[in-house]
């Protein structure tokens, strides 16, 4: 089969490049993104490496760039993005480069130093303005108390007694600003540390002032603080240093407050200049280096990436050539060696590169192509594990049956419509969204699954035809074919309404496609009928889906050459569920073609025999009890004789599973004691194909195993498939259980939101459903759409994961991660780990 179905086939190369080259070549094999490095070096460290006076290189331009990054987004300027991708610079760009930034950094913090300073000696000389003017109030207080009373209140008792008869008494102050959520506790402590002998006034500033270190908006308040004596004084200034007050100069005269205010005034006004010159400055160097600052990204993370590969690489004794080894796709080794000797041109080396394929026995990497389509896909069976080399990947009948029995849970019309817009509006949207790289998880998942979602609405959409459900109700497309004489009052009254297919009502033909509409009125066995119905055909679409899931695994046999495999486990495996349970997907399409609603003995309706009794009577070998009279015990002549056979041919299926494989290799391993192993013994073998060695199950995945061990496994994984028959058939009723779920849910919706609007009359009547409507479009996109189409794709997943893919599906390799420069600018630079 093509790639398509397995994953590509992997060779194992040497790599040959001289030193002047080496950089230029492996810039060009990042850019094709086909090869994937091993580490050479594994046991030295990643300081003691050639090029790690390069990567640190890397990392100072880097973080130059990241600080660029921060002051750009600081003063909210756009970064130009025009999506394209720059080549990796030669080396000896990387001092221009390394210049460049360093010139951006030392300018940019030059004159972040200055703006700072120039902030903080504006913030100085507001905040003396705001002190000169809110103080001036102060001082006019002060110049009207100066008798001996007034200062006894200012100073208490204590120090009028100590001043002299007639003496003038001369008060002390300072002045300050304090930010406004410490003055409280500031006042607290100054009139405790003081014992009440300083007289504090103070005055909010409205408007905030701008902190310079960090850009906050912050409140402030003046004060001013009268004292007597420098003992006081001391004790004033030392706590205002300890709660981080600003003191200022404040002249006692109101002619040199007056002066100072002025200069204070015109010095604002020259510092407001140079701080706008300074702005304009630092913006037009921060857009300047905005139309360059992804290109530089990018260029700096593709040379980091390179010289991370080339500390992968191994010198040789020459020291003038550089070796590495790496797993490549065997179809894209041609336009590997292509990219090789464009690398070496444009080098200038005259040495050609060597790719030389190796042999080997160890397991290549699994590289499964993908586009924009099947990656979504691919992703869903990569989650649960990667396949192993060469074995059948799932994905590409996943696109069909994953959506397929997703919408057989999720069939509505209405819904399916929706889910399949959504999905279809961020296709047609993709490029812009792509382009936006949001970090929103949701939205992200969302978007990678935009074909995943918009498949799934229009399966919903063919499935909600064959349900004929929209919204809970039905389309007359085709009319119907029943003639039913119910009136109006009673389809509207009557709670018990059923329709009968044995009476006249009926025409006696199916309905040309989906249900007939006519159910939607039958309010009794409508529920009876959708149960019969979804239940047996959730069963067939399992049994189909298990049985190919089963042939999948013939496929893997043959392919890696697994005769054990091939016929003592598929074989027997098929065998298994082919009579059991496929015999009872026949016995549902015999029992539909034979019986019919009619009261024609021995093929009516009522002498149908359930097809669950039958298959547990075949299972236990009981006979089937005597039915009534006019009826057959059976649904065809020779089915005791035949269930029988399939009952007994099944359970001898199982041994054969058990300990066929187990034998024959013990059988091989006596053998080859005797003598070696050639021709058909090699092939009972199991050998496997291409590189990798061990096959799909075969001897040589058992040369090492005990025989106690192998038996053990077998056990197993036979006790496995046996019970996990049964309980995998179960496990299929989920999409009959689901999809009346669902369909209950919608019509609960309608019956109690929907249609309480819609019998409403007047002007109000359409006031209400346009409320009402609403809150029902709420519910269904909330609750219908989103949760039950969650519900539902995390049921499909299980049956693909478990049901379908233990059929055959190993999942036991690892992904191929090539050396990619998209992938490396994608995850953000994290180059040493795609690179290695």
């Amino acid at each position: 089969m093509g790639s398509l179905f397995r994953s590509e086939e992997m060779a194992l190369c040497q790599l040959f490049l001289q030193s002047e080259a080496a950089y230029a070549c492996v810039s060009e094999l990042g850019e094709l993104g086909l090869v994937q490095f091993r580490d050479l070096n594994p046991d030295v460290n990643a300081f003691q490496r050639k090029f790690v006076n390069e990567v640190r290189r890397c990392d100072e331009m880097e973080r130059k760039l990241r600080y660029l990054e921060k002051e750009i987004k600081k003063d909210g300027i756009p970064m130009l993005d025009t999506g394209e991708s720059p080549e990796a610079p030669q080396p000896r760009e990387m001092i221009d480069l390394e210049a460049t930034f360093e010139k951006l950094e030392n300018e940019l913090r030059e004159v972040n130093q200055n703006a700072e300073a120039l902030k903080r000696n504006f913030l100085e000389l507001t905040e003396l303005k705001h002190i000169l003017r809110k103080t001036q109030v102060f001082f006019d207080e002060m110049a009207d108390n100066q008798n001996e009373d007034e200062q006894a209140q200012l100073l208490g008792e204590e120090g009028v007694r100590a001043s002299q008869p007639g003496q003038n008494l001369k008060l002390g102050f300072v002045a300050g600003v304090i930010s406004r959520e410490k003055l409280p506790a500031f006042e607290r402590m100054l009139w405790r540390a003081c014992r009440g002998n300083v007289f504090l006034r103070q005055a909010m500033i409205e408007s905030p002032l701008e902190d310079p270190t960090n850009g906050d908006q912050v409140y402030k308040s003046v004060f001013i603080i009268f004292f007597q004596g420098d003992q006081l004084k001391t004790r004033v200034k030392k706590i205002c240093e300890g709660f981080r007050a600003t003191l200022y100069p404040c002249p006692e005269a109101p002619a040199d407050r007056r002066e100072m205010a002025m200069g204070v005034m015109t010095r604002i006004e020259d510092l407001n200049t140079v701080l706008g010159q300074t702005q304009d400055h630092r913006h037009r160097v921060l857009v300047a280096a905005a139309k360059n600052l992804k290109n530089w990204f990018v260029k700096v993370r593709k040379i980091k990436a390179i010289y991370h590969t080339l500390n992968l690489f191994n010198l040789d004794v020459t020291q003038k050539c550089l070796i590495a080894e790496c797993w490549v796709p065997l179809l894209d080794i041609e336009t590997i060696q292509l990219a090789l000797r464009r690398g070496t041109e444009r080098s200038g080396s005259s040495v050609p590169p060597i790719l030389n394929r190796m042999q080997t026995f160890e397991n290549p990497p699994t590289y499964n192509r993908t586009n924009k389509f099947t990656k979504a896909f691919q992703a869903l069976i990569d989650a649960y594990g990667v396949a192993s080399y060469r074995e059948m990947n799932p994905a590409p009948y996943t696109i069909i049956t994953f959506p397929f029995l997703f919408a057989v849970m999720f069939g509505d019309i209405g819904h399916g419509a929706i889910m399949a817009l959504f999905g279809l509006w961020m296709i047609r949207k993709e490029k812009g969204l792509a382009a936006q790289k949001t970090d929103n998880e949701i939205w992200n998942i969302f978007f990678g699954g935009r074909y995943i979602i918009f498949l799934m609405g229009v399966f919903s959409m063919y499935t909600g035809l064959i349900y004929n459900d929209i919204f809970s109700k039905s389309l007359n497309i085709f009319g119907s074919h029943w003639h039913v004489s119910y009136n109006k009052s009673t389809v509207w009254n009557n709670k018990m309404l059923q329709l009968s297919p044995a009476t006249s009502d009926y025409e006696g033909t199916p309905y040309p496609f989906g249900m007939d509409p006519i159910w939607q009125v039958a309010t009794s066995n409508k529920i009876v009928f959708q149960n019969a119905y979804k239940m047996k055909i959730s069963i067939i679409f399992g049994v189909l889906h298990m049985i190919f899931g089963v042939v999948m695994s013939w496929h893997n046999h043959t392919y890696f050459r697994n005769r054990l495999s091939l016929i003592y486990e598929f074989i027997p495996q098929l065998v298994f569920l082919l009579l059991l349970f496929f015999y009872m997907v026949l016995l549902m399409f015999i029992k539909w073609n034979r019986y019919a609603a009619t009261n024609k003995m021995p093929y009516s309706e009522s002498c149908a025999p359930s097809i669950l009794i039958t298959f547990i009577d075949m299972v236990l070998f009981n006979t089937p009890k005597t039915p009534a009279q006019g009826c057959e015990v059976y649904m065809f002549w020779g089915q005791h004789f035949i269930q029988v056979v399939f009952v007994l041919v099944a359970l001898g299926c199982i041994p054969v599973m058990l300990l066929g494989k187990p034998i024959k290799i013990m059988q091989a391993r006596k053998l080859a004691n005797v003598q070696p192993i050639t021709g058909a013994d090699a092939e009972v073998g199991g050998m496997s194909n291409g590189v990798g060695g061990g096959g799909h199950g075969g001897a040589g995945h058992h040369d090492e195993e005990e025989m106690s061990e192998i038996f053990i496994h077998q056990g197993i994984h036979t006790i496995e498939y046996v019970l996990g028959s049964v309980s995998h058939t179960a496990s299929y009723l989920r999409l009959w259980a689901l999809s009346l779920a669902h369909a209950q849910l919608a019509e609960v919706l309608w019956t109690m939101v929907l249609s309480i609007g819609l019998n409403k009359e007047g002007w109000y009547g359409g006031v209400f459903v346009t409320v009402v409507f609403a809150f029902w479009a709420i519910l269904t996109v909330g609750i219908l759409v989103l949760m039950e189409g969650l519900s539902a794709f995390l049921h499909t997943l299980r049956l693909h994961w478990v049901e379908f893919q233990s059929k055959f599906y190993l999942g036991q390799g690892y992904a191929f991660q090539p050396f990619s420069f998209d992938s490396i600018i994608e995850n953000g630079g994290s180059a040493s780990g795609d690179a290695e």
